[in-house]
């Protein structure tokens, strides 16, 4: 195996894992990554979904005390077994709309206009969000995970499938969302970490299995350190993350957002970057 590709896959495993959960849309920045890698073929493609189980497996650990908790207190405990109904009740919906309209939105919707777009306008709804928090008096609604009802989880899944629209950002879509249902901060961050472990290990399985013609044994050792390096970057990014909510807004990320929105539509218009399949 080429140790240049090794390398590359590595650089491509940190860029996933430090962006995945943070409110920036990792997929515009591994379109970019990728782009300047040159590891924007097929295979590239496949290879940064697949990566995300890193990520995901960061996600575990750092839960894993509560994940074996729910596992075996699911045949008795009430507690456990309505956490469960709500990850997979805020996970359904976007897999019913992806499966529908995913090939649609690759189509159509993966051009440098509409990810600039989604980048501002997310970063401008992030500022909104704030704002609107430091305004109201009243505490929010849900301050604990376990306080969520079935209906607080389908609002937060059906606000999850806007990240289907490429540059919006899973964990934006979620985080925020949540934020504007009710749910705390932390709150909001933390069940968005949880609907990533179906949410990214189904998106990984499925894009393995559908391109699975296009790989290789000879492809196994740059997966594996992508993955690997996604799974240390995305474990630091979690355990920084959930440290940095306790006392800070998000209106940095917004502000980063703009100007990546607006990094997009100059190196799509200057040819430096192909933002597109």
């Amino acid at each position: 195996m080429d140790n240049l590709l090794l390398l590359k896959a590595a650089l491509m495993g940190v860029v996933e894992g430090l962006t995945e959960f943070l409110p920036i849309s990792s997929t515009g920045h591994l379109i970019l990554a990728g782009s300047l890698l040159e590891m924007n073929d097929a295979k590239g493609k496949v290879f940064d979904i697949a990566i995300q189980t890193g990520a995901i497996l960061a996600v575990i650990l750092v839960y894993w005390q509560r994940l074996r908790d729910t596992v075996l207190q699911l045949p008795t405990q009430a507690r456990a077994q309505r956490f469960a109904a709500n990850v997979l009740m805020a996970f359904f919906p976007a897999v019913i709309l992806g499966l529908l309209f995913g090939k649609a939105i690759k189509a159509h919707l993966f051009t440098p206009v509409v990810v600039a777009s989604t980048f501002i306008v997310g970063g401008l709804i992030i500022l909104w969000a704030e704002r609107r928090q430091a305004r109201v008096e009243t505490a929010p609604r849900i301050l604990s995970v376990d306080q969520m009802s079935g209906l607080d989880a389908l609002k937060v899944g059906l606000v999850q499938c806007l990240a289907l629209v490429p540059g919006t950002s899973r964990s934006g879509a979620t985080i925020i969302g949540g934020m504007f249902l009710g749910l705390s901060r932390q709150v909001a961050t933390e069940f968005s970490f949880y609907l990533a472990i179906p949410t990214l290990i189904g998106a990984g399985a499925y894009s393995l299995y559908k391109d699975h013609e296009l790989l290789s044994l000879a492809d196994l050792p740059m997966f594996a350190v992508g993955l690997v390096f996604a799974f240390i970057s995305a474990w630091l990014c979690i355990r920084w993350l959930l440290r940095f909510v306790a006392t800070h807004s998000f209106t940095g990320f917004a502000w980063y957002r703009i100007a990546f929105g607006i990094l997009i539509l100059v190196t799509a218009q200057a040819g430096w970057v192909v933002w597109t399949d």
